[in-house]
């Protein structure tokens, strides 16, 4: 049954729940107290930017989209370099050897425009992140306008539009001040004052990337977590002002949390140190390396020369090192890898074919870091020591903000702890607007008022050899897993 007009999602890249205070952002605060917050949303393994991004618009996890990981080498696109998928050039090529979409599922945007329903994107994020929520915008007749220019959205359109309207588009300053402001406008005067899209959608690229290179609770931090806050105000706002306003549902949601960093685990030296010649995708050459690996807190090793000894040789290696906090391995096992003491990718919702022969997590803990926020783990680089990092399966980077408001709320505001998370903004969106769901999503309309009572079923699993064991939390919904939180124990 339709519930809703209109619907308005808010993105928040990078936002953790327990950051919602009346003190750093009173308006999402006060939002969330007058809405339904699912307190304990899950993103998904990885929980990286463009792999979350995918969930949301799939409403599904890597395993239905295939979007593996930020990044990952895709020997069926390119021997030469693990694929970026933050780059337009890389995601064109797949496609191009592909011969089709690098997402194959079915989207959100897609199902919109099977029911001839508007959608308009409005994003600050990475050409990558922009495709990712709506992969066949120009084809579906939507409208996706992409802050970092021309080249980073489908419909170029959308933005010779917009800097015609609003002028040109902002300097790339840190923390992101200019580029909030930027979008806000275009959002709330250009996209619901004027194109008044069935639905529509806001990504902003903060506090993400303040928590990164400026970490998390600085005042810097904190500065800009007030500019998105008062940007979701802005937004509201502008909804409470349209004659319809009491029609229109929204979501505010994040696509991952962070932690911060303590330290530096190099260890694509260390892999080559002990005889397994690494490229690390940086670098954007495999150059007769043995194996490839990606980074941050977690990442893929891939078996370039096939050999796959070589695999079950490293996955030993890397349980015997302290750096290491989990390691998986596909296999027909639903919880146990196919190495010893490994666990399955199929248990993280990872076994899709592009899947690589090995995934590690770095050692992550819940202890304090230096501005008293839980949340520690080792990187391999990529941002300042003490600067934020995701990607692995410490609570504080799976948690995420779910919140739905105005006509999507439906009975008495409160807080629920039913098992949920970013594969289910799809299927609201579409539930809400009286749509079907596509059975390859798996979400569900949080919209229904027995999906908010669902009750929480939690369960712990472990494995490990020798000295390493690890653990992994997991609430179920049905046959859907959500990952609570993962880590090694200690000895």
């Amino acid at each position: 049954m339709k519930i809703a007009s209109r619907v308005v999602v808010v993105v928040f890249d990078g936002l953790r729940p327990d950051m919602v205070t009346p003190a750093h952002m009173p308006h999402l605060a006060a939002f969330a107290a007058d809405g339904l917050w699912f307190r304990q949303a899950r993103s998904v393994f990885p929980s990286m930017t463009r792999v979350a991004t995918s969930s949301i618009s799939t409403g599904a996890p890597p395993v239905v989209h295939g979007i593996v990981g930020n990044s990952f080498y895709y020997p069926e696109v390119t021997r030469d370099f693990v694929l970026d998928t933050s780059l337009a050039e890389d995601i064109a090529l797949a496609e191009s050897r592909l011969s089709g979409p690098l997402i194959a599922a079915e989207t959100l945007g897609d199902r919109l425009a099977a029911h001839e329903k508007s959608f308009a994107v409005v994003h600050s994020g990475s050409a990558g992140s922009t495709y990712a929520i709506n992969p066949r915008v120009a084809a579906n007749g939507h409208w996706t306008f992409s802050v970092m220019g021309r080249e980073a959205t489908r419909t170029p359109h959308a933005v010779d539009e917009v800097v015609e309207r609003f002028g040109p588009l902002p300097p790339r300053t840190l923390p992101r001040f200019e580029e909030t402001d930027y979008v806000t406008r275009v959002f709330t005067e250009h996209v619901l004052g004027e194109m008044d899209p069935d639905v529509a959608l806001i990504w902003f690229n903060e506090p993400d990337t303040s928590f990164h290179y400026r970490l998390l609770a600085s005042a810097e931090t904190n500065a800009i977590m007030s500019a998105v806050d008062v940007a979701l105000a802005r937004i509201l706002t502008a909804i409470k002002r349209r004659p319809d306003a009491d029609e229109i549902a929204i979501i505010v949601a994040s696509d991952h949390g962070q932690i911060s960093s303590s330290g530096v685990a190099d260890l694509a030296t260390l892999l080559t140190e002990a005889g397994h010649k690494a490229a690390r995708a940086s670098s954007r050459a495999i150059n007769g390396a043995d194996i490839t690996v990606t980074g941050g807190n977690m990442g893929e090793i891939r078996i370039v020369d096939g050999d796959m000894a070589r695999r079950d040789r490293i996955a030993r290696w890397l349980m015997q090192r302290d750096e290491i906090g989990m390691v998986f391995t596909p296999s027909d096992d639903p919880v146990h890898g196919a190495v010893e003491g490994t666990f399955s990718t199929a248990l993280v919702g990872l076994d899709h074919p592009r899947q690589p022969e090995l995934v590690y997590v770095l050692r992550s803990g819940t202890g304090a870091d230096a501005h008293g926020l839980p949340g520690l783990g080792l990187i391999t680089g990529g941002v300042p020591i003490g600067g934020g990092m995701h990607g692995g399966l410490n609570r504080h980077e799976l948690n995420t903000v779910l919140i739905l408001g105005g006509a999507a709320r439906g009975g008495t505001p409160g807080l629920s702890e039913a098992p949920s998370g970013i594969i289910d903004i799809a299927p609201t969106v579409l539930g809400l607007l009286g749509k079907a769901v596509p059975t390859s999503m798996r979400g569900t309309n949080l919209a229904e008022i027995e999906a908010r009572r669902q009750p929480a079923s939690v369960s712990t699993l472990e494995t490990g050899v020798g000295a390493f064991r690890q653990q992994l939390s997991i609430a179920r919904r049905g046959n859907q897993l959500f990952l609570i939180h993962g880590g090694r124990l200690s000895t």
